[in-house]
């Protein structure tokens, strides 16, 4: 009864190894024009704003490109936000993604993230951890197969609750 369940337990776990082999190696192959053959892309974004104060945000992603239109994905995102003399916000969290290519290079996209807040207000005198949710339309011109430059709107955004210092965010997402 051992040696058969052994065997057993043998042939099923070499039986996925080859399938999840198998489909690794396909996604490799599967042709997709968006970026020259992959449909599984590791991508970091960043961002860089000044206006009313310092933003920067950095985004590691991994998207799966559903055609040559459509790619879906998530990813983990840092922010640092600074007022100077007034307050700083470092926020960590996690965001969903949606890229779809109308015509050319024009890309659109949408972004989901849910953020934890470390706020401390210099001229209050406290601190405050918090979440925050941020929904994001935007667009962008894709220079690149690896390459897209672009701006996001944050439509959730609150003057006096949000972690960002402007509803608006450019962006810079690079593909690997």
């Amino acid at each position: 009864m051992i040696k058969k369940l052994f065997f057993l337990s043998l042939t099923l776990f070499l039986s996925f190894n080859a399938i999840a082999q198998t489909q690794i190696d396909s996604l490799k192959t599967i042709e997709n024009p968006i970026d020259g053959g992959k449909k599984l892309q590791f991508g970091l974004g960043f961002g860089l704003n000044f206006v009313g104060g310092t933003s920067l945000n950095l985004s590691p992603n991994l998207t799966y490109n559903v055609n040559e239109k459509i790619s879906v994905g998530a990813g983990i995102l840092v922010n640092y936000n600074a007022v100077k003399n007034i307050q700083t916000t470092t926020t960590a969290g996690v965001n969903a993604l949606f890229f779809y290519k109308p015509i050319g290079k024009l890309i659109t996209t949408a972004e989901f993230a849910e953020m934890y807040v470390n706020r401390n207000n210099k001229l209050l005198n406290n601190k405050e951890n918090f979440w925050d949710s941020a929904l994001f339309v935007g667009a962008g011109y894709q220079i690149t197969s690896k390459i897209s430059v672009g701006g996001k709107y944050n439509l959730l955004y609150k003057k006096d609750k949000s972690v960002y210092s402007s509803p608006f965010i450019p962006f810079v997402n690079i593909s690997f």
